[in-house]
């Protein structure tokens, strides 16, 4: 009896610890990511900067490149990529792993949730690129929310869409991302 409790036990820790380290495959950009992808820059209030989201292949596999110009003029200072989230994620959710290479300079990502309304409003962690292909890992703790009317750290179940950024600074924009992954 006591063997079979120790060998439960045992199965049931393994379980656990399993199921804390489990990632959730949210994107690699195959199968029409187009569709799933919209790109925006702030020239929707006013700014100026300038470039596009383009889905390509490389010999590793499928990709998006966010590229362009950002600019501060006018108030402005942004070009993204943003998926909408087609289901909500589980309570547990502790974060998000993203494979990306770039340029060298330093990208967000920006989460919105059900709480963000205002075109303004997000959450953003911020992440800086290298030209190789890095693994990048953002824990929810890491987002920070642009408006002291949110929730200082977004809920996994609230989040509704998610953005790769080129934010902040007058800088010449190139990152590539090949997956998305929630933890």
């Amino acid at each position: 009896m006591r063997l079979r409790y120790v060998l439960m036990a045992s199965l049931m820790a393994f379980n656990l610890a399993s199921a804390a380290g489990a990632e959730e495959m949210f994107e690699t950009f195959e199968n029409d990511p187009a569709s799933r992808w919209v790109f925006f820059a702030d020239t929707v209030m006013g700014g100026v900067s300038t470039g596009d989201a383009t889905f390509d292949r490389d010999a590793s596999g499928s990709f998006v490149r966010l590229a362009g110009e950002v600019s501060t003029e006018n108030n402005g200072g942004f070009i993204q990529v943003r998926r909408k989230l087609s289901s909500k994620l589980p309570d547990s959710t502790k974060g998000i792993r993203l494979k990306v290479r770039g340029n060298g300079e330093v990208y967000f990502v920006h989460l919105r949730t059900r709480g963000t309304r205002l075109p303004w409003q997000y959450y953003q962690a911020q992440f800086e690129s290298t030209g190789e292909w890095i693994d990048v890992q953002l824990s929810l703790t890491a987002f920070s929310s642009s408006s002291q009317f949110l929730r200082n750290i977004p809920r996994a179940d609230t989040i509704t869409s998610i953005g790769i950024v080129a934010f902040g600074k007058d800088h010449t924009a190139l990152i590539d991302a090949r997956e998305v992954k929630w933890y």
